[in-house]
């Protein structure tokens, strides 16, 4: 009887070869090479450690093959590159994860950088009168900010009206056109996003004790002439964030079926999840008290309405939702990406809620 011939279980011919195996070392000398030279001109630990970390895994796969053979005995794959493959891939992820762990992190440093310079341009009115601060988030907005902010009347509801224009990153003419008003003009010297200009907005308010804090958009579409109306719930002390709403007001913004289709759907998972009861979960035309700022905790530099929502629910702010009429933008289109934005308003609802 013939014996059929078989091969050993955990053999990887390809390893076994000698120029493969010269190819790898030599590959794994180089991103040695490479890492070495990184540390010499930058002093970076982390690609240095990398670089190394990489150039020894290719090592062990080029001079003890054995070591995976082993590794597939107890994992029982009999196949030894199907094993490489995995350890290579996890490891691949980790890398992966970490090098996203440190981009957020350079990320978060330059926010925090870019804010701290902004804030420190801010000159408002230092006085002992009541103030209600009105943060305008723009960006490259020139055509709209000016009207804007001079529609603003000098007072509201017994409280002095104090305009602040955070350009954010604008590579148009915003700042320059907002400084033709009588408003505070900051500028961040590079676009954080909306919640990133409103964080510094906050801050700069936080800093010159303003009684009220409103934001508004700089595109024209709230209506300035219900300020009072925002307002009055928190100078009657009935309320600490008050909330505008197209839904139970008017809404003339032409958002299309799907945008309006996604707001009640979003507004609707907060209300679920935070135990609310708000119909427009994505409006920012918003008045907040302005002692109760530092009680919330703002991480967003983009998708920040259900994050000041579900952060004011979970500090025990009362919140006050009243009708307001939504305009069309005055020029210009919406900058809001479609499928992006949907995405991170999830993200943000979710993020907030767990933290």
């Amino acid at each position: 009887m013939r014996m059929l011939a078989t091969r050993p279980p955990f053999q990887a011919t390809g390893l076994d070869s000698p120029t493969l195996t010269a190819v790898l070392v030599v590959v794994a000398l180089l991103i040695f090479l490479w890492g070495f030279k990184r540390y010499r001109t930058s002093f970076s630990k982390a690609e240095f450690g990398v670089a190394t970390a990489i150039a020894a895994g290719t090592l062990v796969i080029a001079l003890v093959p054995d070591l995976f053979s082993a590794l597939g005995n107890v994992l029982r794959i009999e196949r030894r590159p199907l094993v490489i493959s995995l350890v290579a891939t996890v490891l691949l992820t980790g890398l992966v994860l970490y090098v996203i762990g440190r981009l957020r992190e350079q990320q978060l440093t330059i926010a925090e950088l870019t804010r701290s310079l902004t804030i420190d341009q801010a000159e408002l009115d230092d006085d002992d009168e009541r103030t209600a601060c009105i943060v305008i988030p723009a960006y490259n907005e020139a055509e709209n900010v000016q009207p804007v902010v001079e529609s603003l009347p000098e007072t509201v509801r017994g409280y002095s009206v104090v305009p602040l224009v955070v350009s954010d990153g604008s590579s148009d003419t915003t700042a320059r056109r907002a400084a033709r008003t009588d408003a505070a003009v900051v500028e961040h010297p590079i676009n954080q996003g909306q919640g990133g200009a409103l964080k510094t907005g906050f801050e700069i308010a936080r800093e010159n004790g303003a009684d009220v804090v409103v934001t508004i958009d700089a595109d024209g579409q709230h209506p300035i002439d219900q300020l009072g109306n925002l307002i009055g719930p928190i100078a009657d002390d009935q309320a600490d964030y008050v909330v505008g709403s197209r839904y139970t007001g008017t809404d003339r913004s032409g958002n299309g079926a799907v945008r309006q289709a996604g707001i009640r759907t979003f507004t609707w998972l907060i209300n679920v999840m935070a135990d609310m009861n708000i119909s427009d979960c994505t409006n920012g035309f918003r008045a907040i008290r302005g002692s109760r700022l530092d009680d919330l905790t703002l991480t967003e530099e983009q998708f920040s309405a259900p994050e000041l929502l579900i952060e004011a629910r979970k500090n025990g702010l009362r919140i006050r939702e009243i009708p307001v009429t939504i305009a069309e933008r005055d020029h210009g289109e919406s900058k809001k990406p479609r499928v992006k934005y949907a995405l991170g308003l999830m993200r943000t609802i979710l993020v907030t809620w767990i933290r």
